[in-house]
């Protein structure tokens, strides 16, 4: 029972009727291969050819963002091991640093697995101080090391946390 309207089938699914179309191409879809973005539904092509626009890193920018996330995060470190409860203050500070020296070495440049990249710098850069206070915790039973532990353990989220939202741009609403 058609109203003068042709049907049109998708362009993926040939058995399945369907009356949307991609925004920008215009090809037929069905609801499976629509994909919503703030602008309306588009077919999976044309996402993925808009995603790799805004992929632009270079293969240098991933070892050059772990080195600076982790160098930066492990000075970062040794002074959060003085710092005590003031690490609520200085972690943030330090995260938004090393996310903006990170962007300046890969030169704006981006990408998710960039940005995961820097995070996981981030927190190798916080293991040379967490790593011996945990050892010591558990193979000596110092107690006295669980502040310690503390605070490394928050230094090294509050910094991770900070330079992945930092650097991918995470609106909280």
């Amino acid at each position: 029972m058609t109203d003068g309207n042709p049907v049109t089938y998708c362009a993926n699914h040939p058995n399945v009727e369907t009356s949307l179309r991609c925004n920008n191409c215009d090809k037929p879809i069905c609801p499976k291969c629509a994909v919503l973005t703030p602008t309306g539904y588009r077919c999976k092509d044309c996402v993925r050819s808009q995603q790799k626009v805004f992929n632009t890193a270079a293969w240098y920018d991933f070892p050059l963002a772990f080195l600076v996330a982790g160098g930066l995060s492990f000075v970062g470190s040794l002074a959060a091991s003085f710092a005590g409860f003031f690490i609520i203050f200085i972690a943030p500070i330090v995260g938004v640093i090393i996310a903006e020296a990170v962007r300046w070495v890969i030169r704006h440049r981006r990408s998710n697995a960039l940005f995961l990249t820097a995070a996981a710098g981030a927190v190798a850069g916080c293991l040379p101080a967490l790593l011996p206070l945990l050892g010591g915790l558990l193979l000596g039973g110092r107690f006295g090391g669980l502040w310690g532990l503390v605070v490394q353990g928050f230094y090294t989220f509050i910094v991770t946390s900070t330079v992945y939202y930092r650097l991918k741009g995470i609106n909280i609403r």
